[in-house]
């Protein structure tokens, strides 16, 4: 099954472009296509995706806002731009394991009910080494809601979702039925899995799918970071709170 890869992409992340070009090239499905969208200035980022060969490459698409807008609204115009059934966001300073594409569309073939798969996350290190995660949750079907349930009873200060919702697969129906990424500051990702699993079941697949890169230039890492025990959103609570209560109520 076709898979659309969505990356946003802004200057500063330009030369860590390479290393998801690369993650891509490994991947044993092949049924793919990258769609990048540039966010500001894109000069660095267009040199970058040059000088390691993917601007060369006929399943590559680049395009650019023009402007500055931010991660949510930058994954939602690549969206726009999406045909394949199939949507996998991959973050301009992470890499996908080597079986990604492959174990998430076989789980969302194999599951129809599903509108969403992710594996698990795990850390890349400054040093190269990879750091795994025990998730909460077990591997299978994910009950409608249950998400929400286990973000929402996580306890007080930032919460911690049960995986990591950056690495995920999507339908692309769903995507745009749920009008894609939310525009919530360092917690795009949070609020789409929430109303993803408010709308219906998804699916974790029991290895690992993502590896998240932490480095000093990760503009995430003061909202959301991937601890032991899950993925941790942004410390915004009124945004926490709003979501939340949207989603009961869905």
């Amino acid at each position: 099954m076709q898979v659309n890869v969505v990356t946003a992409v802004h200057a500063p992340h330009a030369g860590l472009l390479s290393h998801a070009w690369q993650s891509l090239l490994a991947q044993s499905h092949d049924d793919w296509t990258w769609l990048v969208q540039i966010d500001g200035p894109d000069s660095p980022v267009q040199e970058a995706l040059t000088s390691c060969g993917a601007a060369y490459d006929g399943r590559v698409r680049i395009d650019t806002n023009g402007t500055s807008e931010g991660p949510a609204v930058t994954r939602n115009v690549a969206l726009g731009r999406a045909e394949a059934p199939l949507v996998q966001n991959l973050d301009a300073d992470d890499e996908l394991e080597p079986g990604a594409l492959s174990l998430l569309a076989r789980g969302l073939e194999a599951h129809p009910e599903a509108g969403f798969a992710v594996g698990r996350a795990r850390d890349l290190l400054p040093d190269g080494s990879l750091v795994d995660h025990t998730l909460p949750v077990r591997p299978g079907l994910l009950p409608r809601g249950a998400l929400l349930t286990d973000w929402a009873t996580d306890g007080p200060g930032p919460r911690r979702l049960p995986v990591h919702p950056a690495g995920a697969m999507w339908r692309r129906t769903l995507l745009l039925s749920l009008g894609g990424w939310s525009a919530l500051r360092g917690m795009e990702d949070t609020g789409l899995a929430m109303a993803a699993s408010a709308a219906g079941p998804g699916l974790l697949i029991d290895e690992p799918t993502l590896r998240y890169r932490k480095h000093p230039g990760q503009t995430s890492t003061a909202a959301s970071e991937f601890r032991g025990g899950g993925y941790s959103d942004s410390p915004h609570t009124a945004a926490r709170g709003a979501v939340e209560q949207h989603v009961r109520r869905a």
